[in-house]
């Protein structure tokens, strides 16, 4: 019986003995596995704190390249957007004057190159003129070759007057609907432009498009001589198309382009802004002709009208003013005001009684003869056509004369046209 009880103790001091190994076994394991979850952690802290950090720089740097992106974006706008309007300057046989007007369309084209894409469009082959054009990588150089007979209309007519209206028809088509511009600014390469010329055109550019009764906007005046000019902030509607320095929308050559004219395209008279008080174009200061490169007009009009001509030379800032006081509706109501407000100037020596009035005069004329004869008195232009007098609103001519005194010239109707009193 004690042999039992012995061998029972004894078993039950290997059990225990067992036991505390297998606790210490266990023990040991869960003090291993603490260790290497202890580890585990700390090892993912500082995963997590990398990964936020990379986190935090990624983020950084994506604010970066949304930024740069940014910028580049509107880099890229700035280079698709669509132009304003193509510039063309039209040739034909004359280098010199050709060089002076594209030196100075690029004096301020330069910095607005994306908004108006130049263009040279010789008529004919003169070399001179083809190898100048070329030479500039600011523009693209277009040429017209035209060997087909003109046939005049009448007899003792000058072909020039056709050719130059075959070259117009044919680079405002190649403008509109091959180069696909939405507007096209035309200028003769004999004319010069001032600093506000683009912005004056951008401005304008809005009111061709919300008013369609403007068939082009000019930047020409043919009396903006330097005795006649004072404002250059203000602008006029005219009925007469000087055909210099203007800009037409496609939606007008559309309807132009199919009934251009053999001859005299710039006897297009129809409704138009133009600007009179002082003007954006001039022509070089040289004997040259009006409205005709080709020569065929031999200087007319140059020493008396030409060579005075005030090229503006203040930077009007046009797209920060309101201009839809030019549009049809409101335009009629602003000038009739205008012209109700200036004193009726009656009978003879017409010129001293208006040198001693302080304010706007209004002097009417009777007929085209009677017009010519008070133009001449004060030497604007006599000339009309079509009926209308050059610079001529509902037949009235304005022009400032000797201080900042404006006057208008009335036509047998204008007042009864503007629905003014006559006095």
């Amino acid at each position: 019986m004690a042999k039992i009880f012995c061998d029972f103790r004894f078993l039950l001091f290997l059990a225990a003995v067992a036991f505390f190994y297998i606790q210490m076994r266990i023990f040991a394991t869960q003090s291993e596995y603490s260790d290497r979850l202890a580890a585990a952690v700390a090892s993912e802290n500082q995963c997590t704190n990398q990964l936020r950090s990379l986190i935090d720089q990624i983020s950084m740097q994506q604010e970066r390249i949304v930024a740069l992106e940014g910028k580049d974006l509107q880099r890229l706008i700035d280079k698709v957007q669509a132009p304003v309007a193509a510039v063309v300057i039209m040739a034909c046989n004359r280098a010199d004057y050709l060089e002076r007007t594209i030196k100075s369309v690029l004096k301020y084209q330069t910095s607005v190159a994306s908004k108006y894409p130049l263009f040279v469009s010789q008529d004919g082959s003169d070399p001179h003129v083809k190898s100048l054009a070329l030479s500039y990588d600011q523009l693209t150089y277009m040429q017209h070759l035209d060997y087909k007979p003109v046939e005049t209309e009448r007899p003792g007519e000058l072909i020039a007057y056709y050719k130059i209206s075959r070259h117009y028809k044919w680079a405002l088509d190649e403008l509109f609907y091959k180069h696909s511009f939405s507007r096209v600014i035309i200028l003769e390469d004999d004319m010069e432009i001032a600093p506000d010329f683009f912005d004056y055109f951008e401005a304008a550019a809005a009111l061709l498009d919300k008013d369609k009764s403007i068939m082009a906007v000019s930047s020409w005046n043919d009396n903006g001589q330097k005795q006649y000019v004072h404002d250059p902030y203000m602008l006029y509607r005219s009925d007469f198309f000087p055909g210099l320095g203007w800009m037409l929308a496609r939606s007008t050559w559309d309807e132009l382009s199919p009934k251009w004219p053999k001859a005299y395209p710039c006897c297009l008279n129809q409704r138009r802004i133009t600007k009179v008080d002082n003007l954006f174009v001039q022509k070089c200061a040289e004997p040259i002709t009006l409205v005709n490169m080709y020569g065929s007009s031999m200087g007319q009009f140059y020493h008396q009208y030409l060579a005075p001509i005030k090229l503006n030379d203040v930077q009007v800032n046009w797209k920060s003013m309101d201009l839809s006081y030019l549009m049809e509706d409101n335009y009629v109501k602003h000038f009739a005001d205008v012209v109700r407000k200036a004193k009726p100037i009656h009978g003879n020596d017409i010129v001293l009684k208006v040198s001693n009035i302080v304010g706007d005069v209004r002097i009417k004329y009777e007929d085209q003869s009677d017009f010519e004869h008070i133009a001449r008195k004060f030497g604007i232009f006599e000339e009309w056509k079509d009926g209308v007098p050059r610079t001529a609103y509902k037949g009235i001519v304005v022009f400032r004369y000797q201080t900042s005194r404006r006057v208008f010239l009335v036509g047998p109707d204008s007042l009864k046209e503007l629905g003014v009193a006559d006095s």
